[in-house]
């Protein structure tokens, strides 16, 4: 048996590639995560980040302060002027944008988009129910294009 590793350099890079190489390739799950971290390389010149304000799942002594019984958490996120509110349930998301106006609110995994959705003129909207693991919401609304942070929401 050969110590490893080579002492030349060209039988370690041949050994280096057959390694790499000898199972297949990369699994799929791999090339579309990679896929979804490149493509969100310039998401800061397109959209402002909002925050985590408030949730419910953390704040409990605010929860009776929220207006529905039926949501399992209320979350609120701000960046600059844009607030948006979301109401968790088994049903799915039920959210508000402000300022309001008509837009777009769409729902994504580290796997893509999963749901999407108009904003009313009161700023309104409904997505689905969100699958496990973090998600993002991206909304354009008045102007202003915003995206959550990634957050749990099960």
């Amino acid at each position: 048996m050969e110590p490893w590793p080579p002492a030349d350099d060209d039988r370690l890079t041949a050994e280096l590639v057959e390694a790499l190489w000898e199972d297949g390739g990369v699994p799929e799950e791999y090339v579309t995560a990679a896929r979804a971290a490149f493509a969100w390389r310039t998401v800061g010149a397109e959209l402002a980040l909002a925050e985590l304000t408030f949730d419910s799942a953390c704040d409990k002594e605010l929860v009776g302060l929220t207006r529905s019984s039926g949501s399992e958490r209320t979350l609120a996120f701000r960046a600059g002027p844009v607030l948006m509110e979301i109401e968790v349930s088994t049903d799915g998301i039920v959210g508000q944008l402000s300022p309001s106006g008509g837009g777009r609110v769409s729902a994504r995994t580290a796997s893509g988009t999963y749901d999407e959705a108009p904003v009313d003129a009161v700023g309104l909207f409904s997505l689905g129910v969100p699958p496990p693991g973090p998600i993002q919401l991206c909304a354009q609304v008045g102007g202003y294009a915003v995206a959550t942070d990634w957050v749990s929401l099960r």
